[in-house]
């Protein structure tokens, strides 16, 4: 049977935002040692099952994919030392490879994620120079009924307002070119994620994902 979140695990994180303290996440360590083994027991699966459709997943260590639950808060006015959420990366930033996979854990504020965020300018110029380049490939990608049925399109988060110096104004992918991050969401409900069923779900978003990923990584690689 495929590993699922425990209900377990949700009510660590939500006890940990209302005791963000130290003093109780020391006293209750034992349950964040469990609630992370159960996070990584579930990333395991899921980099089996994305590896059916992208081999490079396989190669990833669940443990290490996740990101540490304690928090820099030396430019924070934020001076909460933990994280309320468990994530995990897989694939982004290893090797030539600039996209991958993004799996975030916050009680009623779960998602999905993939493509490639906060790039640097020399890695931005490349993604968007591809996509203006290859637009009909672009654009067959985002018009797949798979990806289409999961989200609903790039995130603008951080869109310019012009299009971006070495571009024409008027190319046909302007709208596109402004983009500063290349990524696209999937909520997921704490219902779902303690489901039986969740990595075979999850998977299944993910692998619509990548032909994105594949085109984001395609002039790196």
């Amino acid at each position: 049977m495929s590993p699922k979140i425990d209900a377990s695990t949700l009510n660590f994180l939500k006890n940990l935002s209302k005791n963000n303290n130290r003093e109780w996440f020391t006293e209750n360590k034992n349950l964040y040692i469990t609630a992370q083994q159960n996070v990584v027991n579930v990333v395991e699966d899921l980099i089996e099952k994305i590896g059916e459709v992208d081999e490079e997943i396989l190669k990833i260590d669940a443990k290490k994919s996740l990101f540490r639950i304690y928090r820099d808060v030396r430019f924070s006015k934020d001076k909460s030392p933990y994280k309320t959420n468990f994530g995990a990366g897989l694939g982004m930033g290893k090797g030539n490879r600039i996209s991958g996979y993004y799996l975030h854990i916050e009680p009623g504020k779960s998602f999905l994620a993939g493509g490639v965020y906060q790039p640097d300018a020399s890695v931005l110029k490349e993604i968007r120079k591809e996509i203006s380049m290859n637009a009909k490939e672009f654009m067959e990608i985002l018009e797949q009924d798979d990806f289409r049925n999961n989200f609903r399109g790039l995130s603008v988060e951080g869109k310019l307002q012009r299009v971006p110096n070495g571009f024409e104004k008027d190319d046909p992918m302007a709208e596109f070119l402004k983009l500063k991050n290349f990524i696209v969401v999937h909520p997921i409900s704490n219902e779902d994620l303690i489901n039986e069923n969740v990595t075979k779900n999850i998977a299944k978003i993910y692998k619509s994902m990548k032909p994105l990923n594949d085109f984001l990584s395609a002039p790196f690689m």
